[in-house]
């Protein structure tokens, strides 16, 4: 599809990261609508002029999604919560999502995923690498995207986003105070919110879907100097750290900037601190 035939876009869970993407689309000149969970969020997601849906996928909830369906292209921003109850339902979620994107005739999806798909290996890992989730989130986020992947009735874009960071994600905020934290030298694997939203917007712009994304800042300090000094601009208590190597992992891409030609706004952690004190 190319980016001109996107007119519509439904995003499947306006949190932290879809309420703001949803906003930098309207401002496109996109017609969006969104969902949420949560009633009392509807008004917050009609006064920015998004389309507002109250869209519950749990086992038990009748759902009437003819309309939030009816889009070009859904993003679908729902990740696994760490309870077991809601970790259980997370692939009968997502093959339910699966199924409406078939019923209603959606061309595209964008699965919003995770890096924590990889094991800590001790190596650079791409979108070449075979992941091996040990957590039972990131299994069930490995076995989302294979879902997807493996439906011919539309096509799937995923994008593995590393550790989220910007407004209410405050690093500093992270090990504050903390001691004897371990794995001090490991190297960090970060995306801010700026870069979340302009990757997405540069993927859709450019009509570049059907591929898998790292997107992980290219910039990899190590965690007891990104993390002491986030903390140190807050003034708050500064944390101990283990000054040692244990297992790690550095996310690269043989994707971005190669293919899409998209530039970092944060690439540099350590300037980014300094900038943003607060």
């Amino acid at each position: 599809m190319q980016s001109s035939q996107v007119k519509t876009i439904s995003i499947l869970g306006c949190g932290w990261y879809g309420l703001p993407l949803a906003k930098a689309l309207l401002a496109q000149g996109y017609h969006v609508k969104g969902s949420t969970t949560s009633p009392d969020k509807l008004s917050l997601l009609t006064e920015s002029g998004i389309g507002a849906y109250l869209l519950n996928l749990d086992p038990g909830n009748s759902i009437d999604a003819s309309d939030f369906f009816k889009s070009d292209l859904l993003i679908v921003c729902l990740p696994p919560k760490r309870n077991s109850d809601h970790l259980l339902s997370y692939t009968s979620k997502i093959s339910k999502i699966a199924d409406f994107a078939i019923q209603y005739k959606i061309a595209q999806i964008l699965y919003i995923s995770s890096t924590s798909v990889y094991q800590e290996e001790n190596q650079i890992v791409d979108e070449d690498t075979i992941p091996r989730p040990q957590t039972p989130s990131a299994q069930q986020i490995l076995q989302a995207e294979q879902l997807l992947k493996g439906t011919a009735f539309f096509e799937t874009t995923i994008i593995r986003f590393g550790g989220l960071i910007g407004p209410d994600r405050l690093p500093g905020r992270f090990f504050a105070g903390k001691k004897a934290i371990p794995n001090g030298r490991a190297p960090i694997n970060l995306i801010h919110l700026t870069d979340c939203i302009g990757l997405t917007l540069y993927i859709i712009k450019n009509g570049a879907f059907g591929q898998l994304y790292n997107a992980c800042c290219p910039d990899h300090p190590e965690k007891q100097v990104f993390y002491t000094e986030a903390t140190r601009t807050l003034n708050l208590a500064l944390p101990e750290f283990i000054n040692e190597l244990r297992e790690w992992k550095i996310i690269s891409t043989i994707q971005v900037p190669n293919s899409l030609e998209y530039s970092y706004k944060v690439n540099n952690w350590m300037k980014w601190l300094r900038d943003n004190p607060n």
